[in-house]
């Protein structure tokens, strides 16, 4: 099993969001980069959230600090620095080089609500993301995956295939929820946010 995938976390912890779905080009908006006309919904947008005291870049880089509990793991991320001490500017790659290590042991258990409130903190603190999504209404949402060397899209997004796009769709259809509930609700395990003493 890859270490990295989420589909097996999403299998057994959050049945609900299983699956994968089909949505007809002509009607999506489309996420793909963060200077594209639809850029503000990507996660890695910069667009800054304050929590516990703390600003965060993107609600990705709140996300992904989300995955662990370590104190010095913490701070180097923040800092971009990888685990074998090089700098990197894409907090992504940088986690990755932590994860097997020190990935807290319940993130697939906590993983899809760890997003919720990542966007929904978004929601709350950025008018131009509440704008933008408020926009979407009428169409479906999807992160589109074509460009991605993977033949099939991760969890998170769709594939363009024959004029439909393909995949499960993960933050197309929580960023779909929270524009037609204005809310995303979602349970967090009680020491979820205490790594962001560590930031301070």
């Amino acid at each position: 099993m890859n270490f990295y995938s989420i589909a097996p976390f999403i299998k057994d912890f959050y049945p609900e969001y299983w699956g994968e779905f089909s949505y007809d080009a002509n009607k999506c908006i489309r996420i793909h980069k963060v200077d594209d006309e639809w850029g503000v919904l990507c996660n890695f947008a910069n667009t800054p959230i304050v929590v516990g005291g703390f600003t965060f870049k993107s609600s990705e880089q709140l996300f992904q600090l989300m995955k662990f509990t370590d104190q010095d793991v913490v701070k180097r991320i923040l800092n971009g620095i990888t685990r074998n001490d090089k700098k990197c500017h894409e907090v992504k790659k940088t986690v990755k080089s932590y994860e097997k290590d020190y990935r807290r042991e319940d993130w697939g258990s906590m993983i899809i609500d760890a997003m919720k409130f990542s966007l929904q903190c978004k929601y709350e603190q950025s008018e131009a993301f509440r704008q933008k999504l408020e926009a979407t209404k009428g169409f479906n949402i999807v992160e589109d995956q074509t460009s991605f060397p993977k033949k099939s899209p991760d969890a998170w997004g769709v594939k363009l295939h024959e004029g439909q796009f393909v995949g499960p769709n993960l933050l197309g259809r929580l960023l779909m929820e929270l524009r037609d509930n204005c809310r995303l609700d979602y349970s967090l395990p009680d020491n979820a946010l205490d790594f962001i003493e560590y930031l301070k």
